[in-house]
């Protein structure tokens, strides 16, 4: 999916200038010490969870690609109070140079009932870096093996909820319709074995080593090169594929014909192909041929188990849906919010008793409907980017347009993970978009149109 335009695929990252060794621990407290249960977000395949930092509410991305705990993009209603805090630089996928960041010591951390006292937390000091625009949501920040090392957790995407267990009272129960995988460790980040059709003649399939990343929103990352088998299909676009802590990402987008989880076959999976240059960073793993993300683990319930270095999956009910790029070529993000009018009926008791259509009547009383208007802040979606000879490029829809209505209702209504869902559906879907550029409304129609 080009949706969001996959800034937080990049966050494998590798800290080249920093390491850091506490004996950090997150414990469960309270009653319920063998389990807690814990509803998220689903955004972009992206898992959205609350976390408590130094007692302030805050929103994390929970993800498996990333081996430090990140906060970055706090306003002032956010800010919270860090301890023992240093500058180091930090160096992750992209081909700038590395940033500058903090990191604080000694933090406290609360996931449901799960606590950690001496967290270490890594801020990025760069203010371009804005997820929440891209997600219509706050987001401060992503955490991932600091939390997984120490609990068992079962991830339900149909019904978006995360389970955590105690691992010194789990119990392994049988499950005939699974799949265990056993996890392989590098940089503290998990490796699975796996295998992928890379040609649509025939049906060999080759041998791929790659990494659980609950935190990128794509299928699947292949990395060219790591094998002779694996390169871009001959049907393709390029694209750029996010942005990174250290700058652009930019790869081939494609399809293969299949990819193997076990006894799991799935058809037709999209498929990035990275840019050497910009991702040599995740290439330090020489085993590693690239990741699995949101867009296959949603159709999955899975069990991460980094206490005893395994992986359970049992397929849902979306295993056999479609894989399908943004086939509109509209780029849509969260620009703020607008003073929206509404109105209400409201029904009021008529004091002359007088009744006409309009009115509704009782035994004793007669009510008549009023309008009721009110103000209120709605979200305010635009177009950031247009794809050059995309569905919607070729009726007309510009950068920096305003959105009003889809399908003859009011943008605001919507999430703009739901807009953004919406280009993803099947091709030939049609779409009308309202639109205001400049103070000038417009309306366009158009259908979605597969890119490959």
């Amino acid at each position: 999916m080009l949706i969001l335009k996959k800034i937080l695929l990049f966050f494998a990252l590798i800290f080249l200038f920093e390491s850091s060794y506490s004996q950090s621990r997150y414990q469960f407290y309270g009653k319920e010490d063998v389990k807690q249960k814990l509803p998220f977000k689903l955004i972009n395949n992206l898992i959205v969870i609350p976390v408590q930092v130094n007692g302030q509410d805050l929103s994390f991305i929970l993800d498996t690609g990333v081996n430090k705990t990140i906060l970055f993009n706090l306003s002032d209603k956010d800010s919270i109070g860090l301890n023992q805090v240093r500058r180091i630089k930090l160096k992750g996928l992209g081909n700038g140079k590395p940033v500058h960041a903090l990191i604080s010591k000694n933090n406290n951390f609360r996931v449901s009932k799960i606590v950690n006292y001496n967290e270490d937390l890594y801020v990025i000091l760069r203010e371009d870096l804005n997820f929440s625009a891209k997600m219509g949501v706050a987001i401060h920040g992503i955490i991932g093996y600091n939390l997984l090392k120490d609990v068992i957790v079962k991830i339900n995407y149909k019904t978006k909820t995360l389970t955590f267990y105690n691992p010194k009272k789990y119990e392994v129960k049988p499950c005939r319709k699974c799949e265990t995988f056993d996890l392989k460790f590098f940089r503290n980040k998990p490796y699975i074995n796996t295998a992928i059709q890379l040609d649509t003649i025939g049906e060999k399939l080759t041998d791929t080593k790659l990494l659980i990343d609950s935190g990128g929103s794509d299928a699947l990352w292949l990395f060219e090169e790591t094998k002779e088998d694996i390169k871009t299909p001959k049907k393709f676009f390029n694209d750029i594929l996010g942005e990174g802590l250290s700058g652009t990402i930019y790869g081939n987008r494609s399809k293969v014909p299949k990819f193997v989880l076990g006894k799991y076959v799935i058809k037709e999976p999209t498929v990035s192909f990275l840019d050497t240059t910009t991702t040599v960073n995740a290439r330090v793993f020489k085993d590693r041929n690239g990741s699995i993300g949101g867009a296959i683990l949603r159709r999955f319930k899975v069990w991460l188990d980094y206490p005893n270095k395994k992986v359970v999956f049992k397929k849902n009910s979306s295993l056999k849906k479609g894989f399908y790029y943004n086939m509109s070529g509209l780029i849509v993000v969260y620009d703020g919010q607008q003073l929206i009018k509404e109105e209400e009926q409201v029904a009021v008791k008529n004091p002359f008793g007088l009744s006409s259509s309009s009115e509704l009547t009782s035994d004793s009383d007669v009510f008549s409907f009023v309008s009721k208007f009110s103000y209120n802040f709605k979200p305010l979606f635009k177009i950031q980017e247009v794809i050059e000879g995309s569905p919607a490029h070729e009726v007309g829809l510009l950068k920096d347009d305003v959105i009003t209505k889809i399908n003859g209702k009011s943008a605001h209504l919507y999430t703009l993970d739901e807009i953004n869902g919406m280009f993803v559906l099947e091709p030939n879907l049609k779409v009308t978009l309202e639109i205001e550029r400049d103070g000038i409304p417009y309306k366009y129609k158009f259908k979605l149109k597969r890119r490959i």
